[in-house]
């Protein structure tokens, strides 16, 4: 698919990882991209979906609008994370078959996964067990997502994608102490306590599981190349195929940020999912998409950005 003449629609388009990807577009210039504003348009009510698509008339709609948020968040809202991302995908798949949109570009997650998965995950092992307790609600209700594309491709032949994404940092990123995901909360907690000169930094957990990471330009050039190229509802892996434990990122981050302190983990909070990393050849046997940005680089990268905008980041609790 030509996307350059195409009328897109992103949702979430206004979001971290949504102003990347709608910036990629651009330059490769996409004249017609639309990023919706949930103050006019709450995607959680099916009347506001349809008055969306009649008002847009997209011919590709990419759905990247999500609640997301740590595990903090996660076990704070489960009901909350369930029905809003539920919500969302589920009346923006049912309109846009309805209208005709040629293809609708569904944004999983690797939350997903069974809790005890085989490491490296492959996309084969999605539906081998339920996903890890304290993002269940949200991994369930993309994983219901991702039937409903597969269903509406068999029925009404709804040319939609699923990709699978890791967890994305980068320029941009959501660093408020209740809410961030583990790169920005390190990010913010070292620089918190080099300024302060606290000998400690406190993190949740044991510090012994492992995460993968992705950085976010690296996530939205596979998502233009995905859909570009992929007309297949089947999960496909978006990720770097590299992982690190939580303690050993809190030691880079704190390093690169000038902490010289300790860190600090507190094994009565949960870990989450032991291990991430995820098998990516398929995404590459397919859309031609590897990682580009190693972990260290795209961390100097947020680190640069984060330095820079300190003054307008949401204070702590």
């Amino acid at each position: 698919m030509e996307l350059r003449n195409k009328r897109i629609l992103v949702t979430g388009g206004a979001g971290f990882l949504g102003r990347h990807l709608v910036e990629r577009l651009e330059r490769a210039g996409c004249r017609h991209v639309i990023v919706p504003r949930r103050a006019e348009f709450d995607l959680t009510h099916p009347d506001a979906v349809w008055r969306l698509l009649r008002h847009a008339r997209p011919q590709v709609v990419i759905h990247l609008a999500a609640l997301v948020g740590g595990i903090q968040a996660n076990r704070a809202e489960p009901g909350t994370f369930i029905h809003k991302n539920l919500a969302m995908g589920t009346h923006l798949i049912d309109a846009s078959s309805r209208l005709g949109v040629e293809k609708f570009v569904l944004i999983g997650t690797i939350c997903s996964y069974p809790k005890l998965t085989p490491v490296p995950f492959r996309e084969s092992d999605l539906w081998n067990g339920y996903p890890e307790e304290t993002n269940a609600p949200y991994g369930l209700a993309k994983k219901v997502l991702a039937i409903q594309l597969q269903a509406y491709h068999q029925q009404f032949g709804l040319n939609g994608i699923n990709l699978l994404l890791v967890n994305l940092y980068g320029p941009g990123d959501n660093f408020d102490p209740a809410t961030s995901h583990v790169v920005p909360g390190l990010i913010r907690k070292c620089d918190e306590a080099r300024q302060s000169g606290a000998p400690v930094v406190k993190a949740w957990g044991t510090g012994r599981p492992t995460r993968e990471f992705l950085y976010v330009e690296d996530a939205a050039r596979a998502i233009q190349l995905a859909a570009e190229t992929l007309n297949s509802p089947e999960p496909v892996n978006v990720g770097s195929g590299e992982e690190i434990s939580i303690a050993d990122l809190a030691r880079l981050i704190a390093f690169k940020i000038g902490f010289r302190g300790r860190i600090q983990f507190d094994p009565s909070q949960p870990d989450g999912q032991p291990r991430r990393r995820l098998e990516v050849s398929r995404a590459w046997e397919l859309f031609g998409f590897r990682a580009a940005t190693s972990l260290p680089d795209g961390l100097d990268k947020t680190l640069e950005w984060y330095l820079s905008q300190q003054r307008t980041l949401p204070c702590a609790a």
